[in-house]
């Protein structure tokens, strides 16, 4: 356990260590040109000397909001790349042949457990949900990292969470499951992100969370929660590149 601490301690050192150094080097190009030890730079005059202080002071801050969230990033990448792996073996056809396995078998449970208008609505959102598959993968393959972050995220959170929680207004073990969770979620995000201007005063008088106002929630948190997964994992990509990243870059240049 402790060589294990040690190892994290170290990483987390170096880390620190390279991402400040190439902030240093954004204003200060001299650095990236002198050696790390021998003969390294250091700002000569009193303006440079307070420009250097100010520009590490800088660089400090963004790292103790950067980087907890580069690492939470690298726990997403993990789990994203299994997702990859997963779906580069069974190819898109599989994937989507899978998606449709996954959300036609709710569908039947939903046949055989909830009412018509339960199972018309989990069918309704198992195709979505397969819809949203499919296009996840396009623009996954076809677009750049841009594509795939403001894009294919987002369609992925859809394809993942819309069955579960329109299953959940008709399955009351699924609603215990979901909707304190959702309530939970959605009090944090109208008392903090959406507490500017009054927002969250008027969100609160004009909605109340019944019902399919579950599903619009989720399907409305879909894009920006797909958006801060990409930034994550591209921030957690930056910080330490994965050997795919590194081919990629390379194949790039």
């Amino acid at each position: 356990m402790g060589v294990v601490l040690t190892s994290i301690v170290a990483d987390i050192q170096y880390d620190l260590r390279r991402l400040h150094g190439l902030w240093m080097a954004l204003a200060f190009p001299k650095l990236r040109e002198s050696h790390p030890v021998m003969n390294r730079w250091q700002p000569q005059t009193t303006g440079e000397r307070l420009a250097y202080r100010a520009w590490a002071i800088l660089g400090v801050l963004g790292l103790l909001v950067g980087y907890p969230l580069a690492v939470l990033g690298l726990l997403i990448r993990f789990h994203v790349r299994r997702v990859d792996r997963t779906t580069t073996r069974l190819g898109a056809l599989g994937t989507v042949l899978l998606a449709i396995v996954a959300w036609g078998a709710l569908t039947v449970l939903a046949r055989v457990r909830f009412s018509p208008e339960g199972f018309l609505a989990v069918a309704a959102a198992g195709s979505v949900a397969v819809l949203a598959t499919v296009l996840a993968l396009l623009f996954g393959r076809i677009g750049g990292r841009g594509t795939t972050v403001f894009v294919a995220y987002p369609f992925a959170v859809i394809a993942v969470f819309l069955p579960p929680v329109v299953a959940a207004l008709y399955s009351p073990t699924l609603a215990s499951v979901v909707f304190p969770r959702s309530e939970t979620l959605a009090v944090w995000l109208l008392d903090s992100i959406l507490a500017y201007g009054g927002l969250n005063t008027l969100l609160r008088q004009r909605f109340e969370l019944v019902g399919f106002a579950y599903v619009a929630m989720w399907g409305g948190l879909a894009v920006p929660v797909g958006w801060g997964f990409g930034i994550l994992v591209t921030l957690a990509n930056l910080v330490r590149p994965s050997a795919d990243d590194a081919e990629a870059d390379g194949d790039s240049g």
